[in-house]
């Protein structure tokens, strides 16, 4: 995004916390179909390869959790206090200019 659009819109702190969350839930979501398929796999083979990359997925899933915690992005293991993250960035989405 051009950087003084980030500034006037306010987006330019949440541009990363926004891409690293969306990227965690895209993370999570490949956790739990690579999961599903290990289940489904026909053939030892196949179950291998699924299984390798579901922990390869587990992995990426929890770099990208590490990485928002260290900057204060993501609270997992207090409820209320992502809560509170999470309503401070659908006010400051909302507050948005439209452009």
């Amino acid at each position: 995004m051009n950087i003084l659009l980030e500034h006037l819109t306010g987006l330019n702190i949440l541009t990363d916390q926004v891409i690293a969350a969306d990227f965690l839930n895209t993370a999570k979501s490949g956790v739990r179909n690579y999961a599903m398929a290990v289940t489904e796999a026909g053939t030892p083979e196949i179950k291998a390869m699924l299984t390798k990359q579901l922990d390869e997925a587990i992995d990426m899933h929890e770099q990208i959790s590490t990485y928002m915690i260290e900057r204060g992005w993501y609270h997992p293991w207090n409820v209320n206090e992502q809560l509170s993250m999470d309503l401070q960035n659908i006010n400051t989405a909302l507050q948005a200019p439209v452009l």
